[in-house]
């Protein structure tokens, strides 16, 4: 589950990422804001909340395992941030170094937008540090109030929406990148006991929330992508919005409606060492991606002249996106085999099912 949503994320970026140059730089638009009907695309295809769920998974396996060890709570979560901030802080100072050097170089101040850019991806681990520094209130309402913490944070959820939209404060709407993404990584303690369900629970739950996906968009309040999109009133990520709960509750429910064939799969030799791969080099993979795709589109802009978005996009520029991942891919496999620390196999991983 893992492997695929990292590879959803990164070749959605790389495939579907329209470039133009503008005045103040190189400015990001979306397909989907040029397209009819294509957003329900992104309720299979935005997987971040399958991320903090098996995110949530792994810190509970990972914490229980330590625990057996003796490893207290705070060296076990201090052992986390370290190992993610680290790779990152050296990601960020280095595009800040280049920044500043192509900046006073060449004289040009679009080079920063190109740097928040490139970084941009970066507060999904903004996010993951903060709810692992939490981790251990998160274990305690777990220990205590078992599946009332997900209905608690569930309904703050909602709350925070409605004080959003209906008196307009704004600003309490990023409330929710806590509150939203710690309910996805809080449901992931549950893991253990979803996955031993019958079929028929793994329907339902893919049902309700498929049932709430509709009921929400076809409101009227919430837009229906997953993602943001150009034009639309407001952004179901940006912060996130109660809509995100129904598409984990989707997301889940199709993930065990589909986890016999996705075992089967990984039963193969061929397939489980390209499980096994992926999840190794997770994290560079995802620190890196936009690094390769920055560079390839530096080499298009110096050869060609362009960046290769095209607005609106026609059908030329749909039939090429199979090839559009060929450049990007191409930049960032010498930047992983250069930075890239694969983690290492132990036995505190995530199952390989997963």
């Amino acid at each position: 589950m893992r492997a695929l949503s990292l590879i959803v994320v990164v070749v959605w970026h790389w495939a579907f990422t329209i470039l133009q140059w503008e005045p103040g730089g190189p400015e990001p638009t979306s397909p989907l804001g040029f397209t009819s009907g294509l957003w329900i695309l992104t309720w299979l295809l935005q997987v971040l909340p399958l991320f903090f769920y098996v995110g949530g998974h792994v810190h509970l396996l990972s914490w229980e395992r330590a625990k057996g060890r003796g490893v207290g709570i705070g060296a076990f979560v201090w052992r986390r941030i370290r190992a993610l901030a680290v790779p990152a802080l050296f990601l960020s100072g280095a595009w800040t170094v280049v920044g500043a050097v192509v900046t006073l170089v060449f004289k040009v101040d679009w080079m920063w937008r190109v740097v928040l850019l490139v970084l941009s991806p970066l507060w999904f681990l903004g996010v993951y540090l903060v709810l692992i520094a939490l981790l251990p209130v998160a274990l305690w309402l777990h220990r205590r109030y078992d599946v009332l913490a997900l209905i608690w944070l569930g309904g703050a959820a909602l709350v925070v929406d409605v004080v959003r939209f209906r008196y307009g404060m704004e600003w309490a709407g990023w409330l929710n990148m806590i509150v939203v993404w710690g309910l996805a990584h809080q449901a992931g303690f549950f893991y253990d006991r979803i996955v031993i369900l019958p079929r028929r629970y793994d329907v339902g739950v893919l049902w309700t929330g498929l049932f709430a996906l509709f009921g929400l968009v076809y409101s009227g309040i919430y837009p229906g992508s997953m993602v943001g999109v150009p034009g639309d009133k407001w952004s179901n990520m940006a912060p996130p919005t109660f809509v995100i709960v129904a598409l984990l509750i989707f997301q889940i429910g199709l993930v065990e409606v589909l986890r016999p064939s996705m075992e089967r799969v990984l039963e193969r030799p061929g397939w489980r060492r390209v499980n096994d791969t992926i999840n190794r080099f997770a994290l560079p993979l995802f620190l890196f991606h936009t690094t390769g795709m920055a560079i390839a589109l530096g080499v298009s802009w110096w050869l060609f002249g362009t960046l290769g978005g095209k607005v609106p996009p026609d059908l030329k520029w749909w039939l090429e996106r199979p090839i559009a991942v060929l450049g990007p891919l191409i930049c960032t496999l010498p930047v992983l085999y250069l930075f890239g620390r694969p983690r290492p196999a132990r036995a505190e991983q995530l199952p390989d099912k997963s």
